[in-house]
């Protein structure tokens, strides 16, 4: 299916954004190891660009947890399809997403990870769409805050495609 994409923010502002936030997040967990869990598939994009920018020791894991199916509207019910691979325990945990939009995968998600006992437990968001929450999560940073707009590419995608796209798109 062809789809119109409008460019929302260039890939030369989601980088220069990403490296912001690396700088920022390597000065304030500065002296800790710090592991980065990626929500599957959205965020891989960005959790990976931005481990490379960051300045301190750091591990990685994922999860995987969806809502949206192949529609461009969230559909409430969470499946859980992958848990990480090893325990957090005693770690400092930032949770690296791609999006957060209602709020409802993201709070579950940190309810589980709360009741492992991490260190301490932080998220970031690459995007950040306010207008559409219905359950509230403290973010420790976000790159971009959004309009509620259907977006695509750095790893959004419309159906598994568009992920790929090196900007944020709007699908018209």
């Amino acid at each position: 299916m062809q789809v119109n994409i409008e460019t929302l923010i260039s890939k030369e502002e989601v980088e220069k954004r990403i490296q912001e936030m690396a700088d920022e997040l390597s000065e304030r967990y500065a002296g800790k190891y710090l592991k980065l869990v990626g929500i599957l598939k959205g965020s891989v994009f960005f959790l990976t660009e931005l481990a490379k920018r960051m300045t301190i020791p750091i591990t990685m894991d994922f999860i995987s947890i969806s809502s949206y199916g192949n529609s461009m509207e969230s559909s409430g019910i969470l499946k859980f399809n992958k848990d990480l691979d090893d325990p957090i325990e005693g770690e400092d945990v930032l949770v690296v997403e791609d999006i957060l939009d209602t709020g409802r995968t993201l709070s579950y998600v940190l309810k589980i990870f709360e009741t492992r006992k991490p260190a301490s437990l932080a998220v970031v968001t690459l995007l950040d769409k306010p207008s559409r929450r219905l359950v509230n999560v403290d973010l420790l940073m976000a790159g971009f805050s959004i309009e509620d707009r259907f977006v695509v590419g750095y790893g959004l995608d419309y159906a598994q495609q568009y992920r790929n796209l090196p900007y944020i798109g709007v699908i018209e």
